[in-house]
């Protein structure tokens, strides 16, 4: 699979540039001059097996790491500690406090937040059929990862970053969730990019596909044109 050329609009700037980034951590190489370039407004899966790269690359679209070398930009900026006023990351691990409620939570991350919309986020709790008053050390963990995605969807910024959202979900709720999900962010506005496991079950909603494979890029295209050329549903492997 070839990767694609740039179509975003005339005057637009895209959200994410990576320009030939590499990652290297003692002892290891997790990416090797990779480059692509995000449009505004879709939702991007990316998907490899463990170890490929996928949350490398996650981390440093949201400045959580700096490139061993090459750019990345993130809305016309290089992407570092300062990101976190265009992006939110949701990380695969807990990082919230336990023994607060979910109303607390969503009240603790309205007051570290300009952007943060309590309404909005409170909107989700009830879609997600969380209880307000309960406590976090309480719930289970699919409840805590409904609550984490709930706290993410209530930024108001451009790119949402999301790894592994659906880890933790039972089954039967994922179909659900994803619809949720996607009905609380705003695709004028906001570019959603995400990893997942669970690709039968995004697929469907995905724009455009980057594929990773021991730490290269082995394709972004639109997830129709891999369709069409392969005949095929996505697959990891």
């Amino acid at each position: 699979m070839q990767n694609e050329t740039q179509e975003w609009a005339a005057g637009q700037e895209p959200i994410i540039v990576f320009e030939q980034v590499s990652k290297k951590f003692p002892g290891k190489t997790a990416l090797r001059y990779v480059s692509f370039t995000i449009p505004r407004g879709e939702i991007i899966g990316v998907i490899g097996t463990n170890g490929s790269g996928k949350s490398t690359l996650l981390k440093l679209m949201a400045g959580l790491h700096r490139p061993s070398t090459g750019r990345v930009l993130v809305d016309g900026v290089s992407a570092g500690r300062l990101s976190c006023r265009d992006v939110v990351f949701l990380s695969e691990r807990d990082v919230y406090y336990p023994m607060y409620s979910v109303e607390k939570s969503v009240n603790f991350y309205s007051s570290l937040y300009a952007d943060f919309d309590p309404q909005k986020a409170m909107d989700l709790v009830r879609a997600f059929d969380l209880d307000p008053a309960q406590h976090l050390d309480n719930m289970s963990k699919g409840h805590r990862s409904r609550l984490k995605i709930a706290l993410a969807l209530a930024r108001q910024v451009p790119l949402i970053v999301m790894d592994e959202p659906l880890s933790g979900l039972d089954p039967l709720v994922r179909e659900s969730i994803i619809r949720t999900l996607i009905s609380f962010i705003d695709m004028e506005k906001q570019t959603l990019v995400m990893t997942t496991h669970e690709v039968d079950e995004i697929e469907p909603l995905l724009d455009r596909v980057i594929l990773v494979r021991e730490g290269e890029l082995i394709a972004f295209q639109r997830v129709e044109h891999i369709h069409a050329e392969n005949g095929m549903k996505l697959v990891v492997g």
